[in-house]
């Protein structure tokens, strides 16, 4: 059916093309250039990094801040707390996505992208004025409530780009969200608590030694900011036609608001699409639902992981942590996203047309759960040997995590038409943002319970940490295979189930 829809939509644009229609245009400016869109893949860079820098930069410096809020009781109950301030940013997002979604089918992606960079930089740099737990929860909670950037420049990227560079524009999009995870906590890392770092450059009575945590938050804002006025350089991708319904009934083109099928012998039908039957046929659209809901198991997995291991790392070695400063752990990071970026770039685009979004996603699966297991042992090392290591698996890790994600997220993309993409990636939103909210949280729980079993002969201590880790891997690697995760049509060819 995406298929036939595609076409008829090259045969209707053949016809009609509306000066005052920027979708119109943009598929004007995709036919004359038949290369990769560069510039405007940077753009989309950039305002993806800044949407996702906010949400990974507060975990090394978590375990600080609520030790400073003095609301745990106990050590072994900071991560406890930590998980509820990292979960409220997914939470407000779950709540918003799909309402974002819909405004970026029905007035464009481009509004909802300023608005979102825009709330980037107030309430992300409020966050960095947090002295309460309370305040901390509150502003992350509003910040992800009113960015809903994700989904509609997902379907953004997927619009600019030519189809047979759709993988390198998701690619793009998976590649700055992935390296602001990883960047993210490195800034965090590095910049937090400045005062004590750099004593010579910021006192203790300045701004940013009162907020200790202020500095990395507004270097964030600031970029923020940039991405802000990199929006209004982007083109439009949807369609607004200034004809009306009358003209186009009389018009030897499709009318803007129907569309045609094409059947077994290639003859055309006309059909009405219903608006208001819109979501409720995303819903029953199985290839898209069974996509989404894997991609959420593979999220929650990620957004647990990502809590749990900064939390491992800066803990004490007598609770099974490996006793890293938050500039250490920002060090690994930093590593981990920069082949992060080398790979996506460069490798995954090739890997995923020889393979196919589905068996890549499998093998990234796969390698996580051994990988995973070797954690708790790399722990029982020390000095360069640890480094190493810790440092190999950290960016073996992101590489495989963003390269599930990438193909998910292709098959989403290509299971719905246009016009619906902007909802589509808005339900995804919503469903993937509950599953991290939920991992936080979660994360943090079994962190903190975890090291409380240290001397337990059955998975002691963070052993029992990375198994839990994996059975959800496990449980996400059965769901990419029948009858569960269901192809686009256009899909049989690229990869079979």
């Amino acid at each position: 059916m995406s298929e036939n829809r595609e076409a008829l939509l090259k045969q209707e644009e053949r016809f009609y093309h509306d000066e005052n229609c920027p979708g119109c245009n943009t598929n004007k400016l995709k036919e004359s250039n038949p290369g990769l869109p560069l510039k405007h893949l940077f753009y989309v860079f950039i305002i993806v990094l800044s949407t996702a820098l906010p949400i990974s930069v507060l975990f090394p410096f978590l375990y600080f801040m609520i030790e400073e809020f003095q609301i745990a009781k106990r050590e072994e109950d900071i991560g406890f707390y930590a998980g509820f301030v990292g979960s409220a940013f997914m939470f407000g997002r779950a709540l918003t996505s799909v309402i974002w979604g819909i405004i970026a089918d029905r007035y464009g992606r481009r509004p909802v992208m300023i608005f979102g960079t825009v709330s980037v930089a107030i309430f992300n740099t409020l966050f960095g004025f947090s002295r309460s737990f309370w305040m901390a929860v509150s502003t992350r909670f509003l910040l992800g409530s009113l960015c809903g950037i994700l989904g509609p420049i997902r379907a953004y990227a997927s619009e600019i780009c030519r189809k047979e560079y759709q993988s390198m524009g998701m690619s793009i999009v998976s590649t700055s969200w992935g390296i602001g995870l990883v960047i993210g906590p490195s800034l965090g890392g590095f910049l937090a608590q400045p005062a004590e770092k750099f004593p010579t450059a910021f006192s203790k009575e300045s701004l940013f030694g009162r907020f200790p945590y202020l500095l990395p938050c507004l270097l964030i804002s600031i970029l923020a900011l940039a991405a802000t006025v990199v929006c209004f350089w982007i083109p439009e991708t949807l369609h607004f036609h200034s004809r009306s319904d009358e003209e186009s009934e009389d018009s030897c083109n499709a009318p803007a608001p129907s569309t045609y099928a094409v059947d077994m012998r290639g003859s055309l039908q006309r059909y009405e699409e219903k608006g208001q039957d819109s979501q409720q046929n995303l819903l029953r659209n199985w290839p898209l639902m069974s996509s989404i809901i894997t991609y959420c198991v593979f999220q929650l997995h990620d957004m647990a992981y990502t809590e749990i291991f900064s939390l491992w790392a800066i803990s004490p070695r007598k609770h099974g942590g490996l006793s890293y400063s938050s500039a250490e752990v920002g060090e690994v990071l930093a590593i981990s996203g920069f082949g992060l970026l080398v790979f996506q770039l460069l490798l995954y685009p090739l890997v995923e047309r020889t393979f196919g979004p589905v068996i890549v996603s499998r093998i990234g699966a796969v390698l996580t759960i051994p990988l995973l297991s070797s954690y708790a042992f790399i722990a029982m090392l020390s000095g360069l040997t640890l480094a190493l290591l810790i440092n190999c698996a950290s960016l073996l890790k992101n590489l495989l995590s963003v390269t599930i994600t990438t193909g998910l997220l292709l098959l989403q993309n290509r299971a719905v038409t246009q016009e619906k993409r902007g909802a589509a990636n808005g339900i995804s939103m919503t469903a993937m943002s509950l599953f991290k909210a939920v991992g936080p949280a979660a994360g943090g729980s079994l962190f903190s319970w975890a090291q409380k079993r240290q001397n337990e002969s059955f998975l002691p201590g963070d052993h029992m940490v990375f198994f839990i880790l994996n059975v959800i891997e496990a449980l996400g690697l059965l769901m990419t295979f029948k009858p569960f995760l269901a192809l686009p049509d256009d899909e049989h060819s690229v990869a079979q189930l």
